[in-house]
């Protein structure tokens, strides 16, 4: 009998459903000195499993995060329905992950697990919130949202990179650095049951690769709209490609890999370097490109290699799932509002029907997934799609459909109304009118 299962739940930042090559990603770029750029992650998919119908919480950072961390939907805590958390939020008591509310390494933790938190945190700053006080025995990484590849300087200027509760000045490339001490985690865990959380902030902007160091100097103040290309972009990704195939090797030398779960995911849809065919639509929009993001799961002692799962999942699925996995309850005063995926996991065949829904304060967005129907409104235009014969949601069928139409308004409407409301909430992404993606009318 196989032992409780590790976790490593690798999480990308910004990157779009088709930017990698097994979700048919663009194989070569202008100046890419590489076929594809995710060989690892293609040969992790060709050894488990891939989602395709995979979505994140949210089409921003933190409010992914939250729903991450909790399994419920991130509308239930003040912090989580902001788009996103800011860097000038240092010190604000309200926009963070209260200490009190039970998480996923929380629960694992105190069921015996080793918890470490490696990269981007994003659900606020001390002394009120941090990853030691939600159930992370080590974290190193950053604090906050956007940072500097080479600098470690966050939107705001702050140096923001730490280890544990105390500020750490390390040399090097942000991406490599957190590839580093998954690997060391790893090898210092392996014989213990343990989750990994390795949070990346590739591809996320500035985009910079290892080579970018003096792109990093011209840029004394981080700004979304500087610099950036395909090519860079795609290097970015593979740079990242290149440490979770260092992770995926240091579970092998540990003899760990075949009871160990590993999942590779994004926050949220990709930004303007992403390629989001055949989807429309990107971060920042409950379109499907906005929304719908890789799911990769390994895991030699019960994931067959090669499957292709169909079932409609979301970020906060993992929360249950990984605690069933481990056989740890959920704390009873904090039901989940995700659905485990362990039976799933185990056969692609078996999926079950399930009701997704999402809200933005960002052009008043809101959208609800149901089988092959997806309802969207977008500052009180209302779109239905069939997803299953028109994925880049051209075609509105609620002239049609108003029977349906109307069914899929009213049950948002109810989601909406047992959630709690947050006054004070606020979309503080930089959006310009070129990042703004309109369904077809």
């Amino acid at each position: 009998m196989e032992s409780r299962p590790n976790f490593v739940f690798i999480l990308a930042d910004d990157l779009g459903y088709a930017d990698l090559g097994c979700y048919g990603g663009r194989p070569r770029a202008s100046g890419v000195p590489f076929d594809t750029c995710s060989p690892n992650l293609d040969r992790m998919a060709r050894e488990g499993l891939r989602f395709t119908q995979g979505y994140a919480n949210s089409c921003v950072c933190s409010p992914t995060r939250f729903a991450l961390m909790t399994g419920r939907w991130q509308h239930r805590l003040r912090g989580g329905a902001d788009e996103p958390i800011r860097s000038t939020a240092r010190g604000d008591p309200n926009l963070g992950l209260p200490p009190s509310h039970p998480t996923l390494p929380s629960l694992l933790r105190d069921s015996g697990y080793a918890t470490a938190l490696v990269g981007k945190w994003h659900l606020g700053y001390p002394p009120h919130f941090g990853p030691l006080k939600s159930g992370y025995e080590e974290f190193w990484g950053a604090l906050s949202g956007g940072m500097d590849y080479h600098t470690h300087r966050d939107t705001a200027g702050n140096h923001d990179l730490w280890d544990g509760e105390n500020e750490t000045h390390e040399k090097g490339y942000l991406t490599d650095l957190i590839s580093d001490r998954a690997v060391d985690f790893i090898r210092r865990k392996s014989k213990s049951p343990f989750l990994l959380s390795v949070h990346y902030n590739a591809p996320h902007w500035p985009w910079e690769t290892r080579a970018d160091a003096a792109e990093a100097r011209r840029l004394a103040r981080i700004f979304h709209f500087d610099g950036g290309s395909v090519a860079t972009y795609l290097t970015m990704i593979r740079q990242m490609d290149e440490g979770i195939g260092r992770i995926l090797a240091a579970l092998k030398a540990a003899k760990a890999e075949r009871n160990t779960i590993v999942v590779f995911t994004s926050d949220n849809g990709g930004e303007r370097f992403s390629d989001t065919w055949p989807l429309v639509g990107k971060k920042m929009d409950l379109l499907e490109g906005g929304i719908r993001v890789p799911y990769i799961v390994r895991w030699p002692a019960a994931v067959k290699k090669g499957g292709v799962a169909a079932q409609q999942a979301v970020t906060m699925d993992w929360v249950a799932t990984f605690l069933e996995a481990a056989g740890v309850k959920a704390h009873r005063d904090y039901p989940l509002d995700g659905r485990s995926l362990l039976k799933v996991l185990r056969d692609p065949k078996k999926t079950f029907a399930r009701e997704l829904y999402w809200k933005m304060l960002f052009r008043e967005q809101k959208a609800l997934r149901a089988g092959d129907w997806k309802y969207l409104s977008v500052e009180g235009n209302e779109f239905l799609f069939n997803l299953a014969r028109d994925e880049r949601e051209r075609a509105n069928l609620g002239g049609r459909e108003p029977k349906r139409l109307a069914a899929m308004r009213a049950k948002v409407a109810a989601w909406e109304a047992q959630l709690p409301s947050h006054p004070g909430a606020a979309f503080s992404f930089p959006a310009t009118k070129a990042d703004l993606v309109t369904p077809a009318s």
